[in-house]
């Protein structure tokens, strides 16, 4: 290519790179003339940009999916509709990310600002780092900055320097000097005006025909939470259980764990329909109301965990003599990002990853469950992986599982719905070789007649489903 096409090209990349700028500009530009007329909905409303920011909504469809609003009562289905739709709308203002995750910065602009914002508290003044020009001479140089939820001002402005905009949310400085620009400019600070503990805002740098934008997070600093792990695995881990008219299979797993582990804290939640007592030393065993419910069991026992992990197990396994907590707390251990890793059952792993599509705003989303499936091995631990769900036999970390916690609404048959809430929030891993074993299928009538779902029950599942996960199409 020769020198005269190069130019030719780099000036045509460079005039449609300043188009998308701008064209995002005025996007913003309309939101701040829009947002200057009080009213309430818009208090915590960031702006939307569409040029800098990647979205993933589209309308989905799943093959031999069910369509979960097939399973709502039809008769309430317009009313479940609109709540559903109010309820989501506000789950997106509370959950909704920073402003521009991604920002696209002007190629050769003179205009120098921290592209990937800054992080400052709420209400507290802070100098905006890194603003400078570096522009060829001119008579006077003019620079420009706006904000949409705060106010902009230059510290110790001196007689004689030209700053307009003081202690508001358009703030403009002029100067023939460049270098005198540039200290003003480093001088620069930011103030949001309104109380949030999780918000941001957008900056506007605006330099004669230059235009650029970082953002700024507005965040309330959290106070840390810790476990004191102790000494050993007693004081690092409570075993948790959740028993419904299977006291005969508890025995053993109890036996079992005492066998290897005989001061660990067993927790136990109970919804038996006639409680037996279930005594021991370090048990801890709490009767619920009757049939209340498998994930309600869970929460109660969880409730009580004292410690930085939880292993869960259900009351039909029993342990192996290389069933070994410790295997699993070394992983976690050294991998402080996992939140929740699963072992083997009786020599199956039950290994699953969830494909979600976010689908359009009107329809909901896609969910599908996919068995046998990782995303990839996790790294310096042999045999282990990367996935979104692994059986009823893992070891958690106690605050991050409390943060989903567990739907009391699903009574009879639930799992992978508990993964299905945290997806997006829990780092799960899967180690084949954590195994433990399972009790043989002692047929119990009264139990069976319980525990199998009707198909009343799948109804109202898929309807829940419909309307708490904001789902068009599930696939198990």
């Amino acid at each position: 290519m020769n020198c005269k096409h190069h130019l030719l090209l780099k000036g045509f990349l460079l005039l449609l790179a300043i188009a998308f700028i701008q064209l995002g500009i005025m996007n913003v530009k309309k939101y701040i003339a829009s947002s200057s007329s009080p009213h309430p909905a818009k208090e915590f409303t960031k702006p939307h940009i569409e040029t800098f920011l990647y979205t993933n909504r589209s309308s989905c469809s799943l093959e031999e999916a069910i369509l979960t609003k097939q399973h709502v009562p039809q008769n309430e289905l317009d009313d479940i509709v609109k709540r559903r739709a109010e309820e989501y709308r506000q789950h997106q203002i509370r959950m909704e990310a920073d402003i521009a995750s991604l920002i696209l910065a002007p190629a050769n602009s003179p205009l120098q600002y921290p592209i990937t914002g800054f992080t400052i508290p709420p209400l507290k003044k802070s100098i905006v780092p890194g603003l400078a020009l570096h522009a060829q001479q001119r008579k006077v140089y003019k620079v420009s900055l706006s904000v949409t939820s705060g106010v902009l001002s230059v510290e110790d402005v001196q007689d004689g320097q030209q700053v307009d905009g003081q202690g508001q949310s358009e703030l403009t400085i002029s100067s023939s000097n460049l270098t005198q620009l540039n200290d003003l400019l480093s001088r620069v600070s930011y103030t949001s005006s309104v109380y949030h503990i999780r918000t941001s805002d957008l900056v506007i740098f605006s330099f004669e025909d230059h235009l650029a934008m970082f953002p700024i997070t507005i965040k309330r600093q959290s106070v840390p939470v810790l476990f004191d792990p102790g000494n050993d695995i007693n004081s690092q881990v409570t075993i948790i259980t959740k028993t419904f008219l299977r006291y005969e299979e508890l025995k053993i797993l109890l036996n079992s764990i005492r066998k290897f582990y005989p001061k660990i804290k067993i927790i136990i939640a109970d919804d038996s329909i006639n409680p037996r007592t279930v005594s021991g030393d370090n048990i801890e065993h709490y009767i619920m109301p009757p049939a209340k419910g498998w994930f309600a069991g869970r929460n109660l026992a969880l409730s009580q965990v004292e410690t930085k992990y939880f292993l869960w197990v259900d009351d039909d396994l029993v342990f192996l003599s290389d069933t070994r907590i410790e295997s699993f707390v070394e992983v976690m251990e050294a991998v402080p990002e996992l939140d929740i890793l699963g072992g083997s059952m009786a020599g199956d792993p039950f290994q699953f990853i969830l494909e979600y599509d976010e689908g359009d705003e009107e329809e909901g989303g896609c969910l599908s469950r996919i068995y046998n499936q990782f995303h990839q091995p996790l790294p310096g631990f042999d045999g282990c992986v990367l996935l979104d769900g692994v059986a009823n036999y893992f070891l958690a970390r106690t605050d991050a599982v409390r943060r989903v916690g567990f739907d009391p609404f699903l009574t009879r048959v639930a799992h992978s719905e508990f993964f299905m809430d945290g997806l997006g929030q829990l780092l799960v891993a899967s180690c084949e070789r954590f195994s433990i074993g399972h009790q043989e299928h002692r047929f119990e009538e009264q139990y069976i007649n319980y525990r199998d779902q009707t198909q009343a029950d799948y109804s109202k599942k898929l309807s829940h489903h419909f309307f708490k996960n904001y789902l068009k199409y599930i696939k198990f």
